[in-house]
């Protein structure tokens, strides 16, 4: 029993820093958090470099950035493979900047040591992209090889532009420099779970960065050109093809899930002098290719690499347009 003089003074056993009481034999005493053993706050936490950055500005339009292979000693940290590289946009306020569209061999911002490719929208009044390299810790700085290439190209000044803006706003291609106008066309995709798709021929068709196979495909053009003055044939895996089929008529095969890894286009000979077809495919490993023209092979250099959007522009050569007469 505590007595008056005692009553004013705190307990022994809640003073700060004094030891706690002894345990009755038998009971269990229950351990004070604030004397366990703590972790160290960085315990886990290990150190990666950052080997490049780089800075890309983009006007406005649809673009393929090319990131080559990363250079630098192979690390793993925490589970992920080094070297890798990050593209990023930067914020923002009102939230109209560039935008990563779709990416390859990879989903996401990420890329590994064999770099890849992205597909970036970037608004009127453009904007920039960042590109950074990472390695393990200690690894110093490295060169990093970009390709910026725009998909869709820049509006014609002078009196086409007008006649090309719906195109551009859409979205779609326009006729290069040195290139009358374009022929517009239809054209039919059968998309893996997705059946037969009609899309206005402008620009990229099908499902960029998404990966669903393009099975079969047609294309009509829609003035100028007869159906019957158009081929096209499709590339199929383990080295089939097709034979050439004429416009209008579907190329490819429907609920086979067979993928087309390829295609082709061109024209009626006695057309070659008017117009040009310049066209790209954007496949599941390897991304956008390269412009191929007038029944050149359009495909993946990677063995059977899908083919998941199109883009087939039909452009009338400018000479011929200048003898064309004015509408009016």
């Amino acid at each position: 029993m505590r007595t008056r003089a005692q009553a004013g003074k705190p307990a022994t056993s809640r003073r700060a820093g004094a030891a706690p009481p002894p345990a009755h034999k038998g009971r269990r005493v229950r351990a004070d958090p604030q004397v366990s053993a703590a972790k160290p706050a960085d315990d886990g936490v290990q150190p990666v470099a950052v080997t490049a950055v780089r800075m890309v500005a983009v006007d406005e339009g649809l673009y393929s950035l090319r990131i080559g292979e990363i250079g630098g000693a192979s690390a793993a940290v925490s589970g992920m493979q080094f070297p890798a590289a990050q593209v990023a946009t930067p914020f923002v306020e009102d939230g109209g900047g560039p935008a990563i569209v779709a990416s390859f061999p990879r989903r996401g911002p990420w890329l590994g040591r064999e770099g890849g490719t992205v597909i970036i929208r970037s608004p009127a009044g453009g904007g920039h992209v960042i590109v950074t390299a990472y390695g393990g810790a200690g690894q110093s700085e490295i060169p990093l090889a970009l390709d910026l290439r725009r998909l869709d190209d820049p509006a014609p000044s002078g009196e086409d532009r007008t006649a090309t803006a719906s195109v551009a706003a859409g979205g779609g291609t326009v006729a290069a420099g040195g290139q009358g106008r374009e022929v517009p066309t239809e054209i039919l995709l059968h998309i893996e779970r997705a059946g037969d798709r009609l899309f206005p021929g402008r620009g990229w068709v099908g499902a960029l960065g998404r990966k669903l196979r393009i099975e079969a495909f047609s294309i009509r053009p829609l003035e100028a050109i007869a159906p019957g003055e158009i081929e096209f044939k499709a590339f199929l895996p383990r080295g089939g093809e097709t034979q050439w089929v004429q416009g209008g008529l579907l190329c490819g095969t429907r609920g086979r899930r067979l993928p087309l890894i390829g295609f082709a286009v061109r024209l009626a000979p006695h057309l070659s002098s008017r117009f040009d077809i310049v066209y790209q495919g954007s496949f599941f490993s390897e991304g956008v290719s390269a412009p191929q023209r007038n029944g050149q092979p359009c495909r993946a250099a990677t063995p059977d690499d899908p083919l998941e959007a199109i883009n087939i522009r039909i452009l009338e050569r400018s000479s011929e347009a200048e003898k064309a007469p004015a509408a009016d």
